[in-house]
């Protein structure tokens, strides 16, 4: 993402910028990596497919975590917007507050995986809440990318140049 030279914001970062599209590029990893663990064959080795969902959540936790505690730092994009365009204090506020509730979903959902060993998975349940889920994150980040989009705009009335 360019930046051009003129007062804005306090011009993001580009390790800001290089950490948050390091963080996304991590959970879409992930995100992938636990479609591909979710369209796995699952009759007849119910066990080791819910081995390998385990396994796939686990790595979107860790990834979701990290992308989430990054956004919160003080010298996040986030934080950095909140602080520069207060008028759009609110939307930073939500975007992360929807994050958070994501991130508890799917830690939620790999307790409940971890914990239902006794029983096989229902593994048509599980895909369709964990879609859901990888639905739901796909439209976070899709929030949060018109909100950096917005705000670029507004701070330095042009849009993003890509280099």
């Amino acid at each position: 993402m360019g930046v051009p030279d003129q007062p804005g914001f306090n011009r993001p970062q580009p390790e800001a910028v290089g950490g948050r599209q390091a963080d996304q590029d991590r959970t879409l990893e992930a995100m992938h990596l636990l479609e591909r663990a979710l369209a796995a064959p699952a009759p007849g080795r119910e066990t080791g497919w819910r081995d390998e969902v385990l396994a796939s959540l686990a790595i979107l936790d860790d990834a979701t975590t990290e992308e989430y505690d990054n956004g919160n730092r003080p010298d996040s994009l986030l934080s950095d917007i909140k602080r520069t365009q207060p008028h759009l204090g609110p939307r930073v506020r939500g975007v992360t507050a929807q994050y958070a509730q994501l991130r508890d979903r799917v830690r939620a959902l790999r307790h409940e995986l971890t914990n239902d060993r006794e029983d096989p998975p229902d593994f048509a349940d599980i895909r369709e809440r964990l879609a859901a889920l990888l639905t739901a994150i796909r439209h976070q980040r899709a929030r949060e990318s018109d909100l950096l989009y917005e705000a670029y705009f507004d701070a330095f009335n042009s849009d993003l140049r890509t280099d």
